[in-house]
């Protein structure tokens, strides 16, 4: 079985803008966001759609009004942009209609693995070759019921479409885990080449089981009812997982990797010119494994055999990666900008995140050998996670824990 052995921790108004007049360069501080988007939009309609060519483009300026704005990019969308933000824009532009062989994620149905020997036999089988060869696959018959999924969909919904003053009251960037919530656009905002036309909310599950007033009112109740049903779900996919590397039923459980659980609401807004920016980009997630629920829009795409693949939207469906801290195939995966949205998806973090936890994790010793030596060092989620937030999303965390 080709895998790293390997689980070990991770786990993502003012604006200052120089104006030239006269050759004489004034710092204009503006409080307003609409007067933001204004600027910035007009900027772009005389000095073209790329923020190379613009000689007095303040990137670190833009971000911090982007930020302090506390909208996101829904914000922007609302107050009527028709061109995207520098601060957006890709090196390059995005192929949105490249034309490259068919191929298809494997769908995994897992009907009947508990009271059929001969399918469970089956299905640890198509788990493990699917994470040995995508990191991906799709799920269903899963045991979540679609009212439960539809109404999760509806409740991050819900959360994007208060007014902005209510939702204001969850902005952050305190990643530290004092937070229950942490809302805000593109966690590595100050550190990412390329801001992502994204919003997120991040809400902690588990270990510790939130109080009901401490989630967003809009998505309260679906958040708790759908977190133990994918909670049952995750360890139910952790067994399958360690009976297909060999090991006891219980043996990922048992080791932490179903500790924790974190729950993304991500929402991408509908997007004027979709081939400039991207919605999130290529990644794999820091996590044990990753559980998404996505709206019928799609937009996912995952590298596979040196190409990018389409994972359509299967209704009823939910898509299960492998993250970083366990290692199987940690795939690169990415979301594509849309001019239909806005695209809502949920994604199911198994990781207790920046939770300080003395648990260390290393490569299991039943499946290392002189053929299969350890490839990675030793760490706690919290210090493989820290590490991940503080890189962002552009370059692999992985390769800091090489041995």
């Amino acid at each position: 079985m080709q895998h790293l052995s390997y689980c070990y921790e991770q786990h993502r108004h003012v604006t200052v803008m120089n104006i030239l007049h006269s050759n004489l360069k004034l710092i204009i501080i503006i409080y307003h966001f609409k007067v933001f988007v204004f600027c910035m939009t007009k900027k772009m309609a005389l000095n073209g759609t790329s923020a190379s060519i613009q000689p007095d483009y303040d990137r670190k300026a833009e971000l911090r009004a982007f930020d302090e704005a506390k909208t996101g990019v829904k914000g922007l969308v609302d107050s009527g942009v028709t061109e995207v933000p520098p601060i957006f824009h890709l090196p390059s532009p995005e192929n949105l209609n490249s034309q490259q062989p068919e191929l298809t994620l494997p769908t995994i149905d897992l009907q009947g693995i508990d009271n059929n020997p001969i399918r469970r036999k089956e299905v640890i089988e198509q788990v493990k070759d699917a994470l040995e060869s995508w990191g991906f696959f799709q799920l269903v018959n899963h045991g979540i019921p679609n009212n439960i999924l539809e109404e999760m969909i509806k409740g991050v919904m819900g959360f994007y479409e208060q007014e902005s003053e209510v939702k204001k009251q969850w902005y952050t960037r305190d990643m530290s885990g004092k937070t229950r919530v942490i809302y805000n656009s593109n966690f590595d905002l100050y550190a990412a080449p390329v801001t992502n036309w994204r919003d997120t909310f991040y809400c902690t599950m588990a270990p510790n089981p939130p109080e009901p007033h401490e989630l967003p009112p809009p998505c309260r109740d679906i958040l708790l009812e759908y977190s133990k049903q994918v909670m049952k779900l995750g360890v139910c996919l952790f067994e399958l997982m360690s009976e297909g590397l060999g090991l006891d039923r219980n043996h990922l459980v048992d080791i932490g990797c179903a500790d924790g659980l974190a729950v993304l609401g991500h929402y991408y807004p509908s997007c004027p010119q979709p081939e400039l920016t991207i919605g999130i980009q290529d990644h794999t997630d820091n996590d044990f494994i990753t559980i998404l629920l996505q709206d019928p829009i799609g937009g996912l795409k995952v590298f596979y055999q040196d190409q990018w693949t389409d994972v359509p939207p299967i209704p009823g469906a939910l898509v299960v990666n492998a993250g970083d801290i366990l290692q199987f195939v940690s795939s690169q995966h990415k979301v594509v900008a849309n001019k239909v949205g806005p695209r809502v998806s949920v994604a199911s973090f198994f990781t207790t995140g920046p939770i300080e936890t003395s648990k260390v994790y290393e490569p299991i010793t039943e499946l290392l050998s002189e053929d299969n030596p350890a490839k990675y060092r030793g760490t706690t989620v919290k210090k493989y996670v820290d590490y991940y937030l503080a890189k962002g999303l552009h370059t692999s965390a992985l390769l800091h824990f090489k041995i």
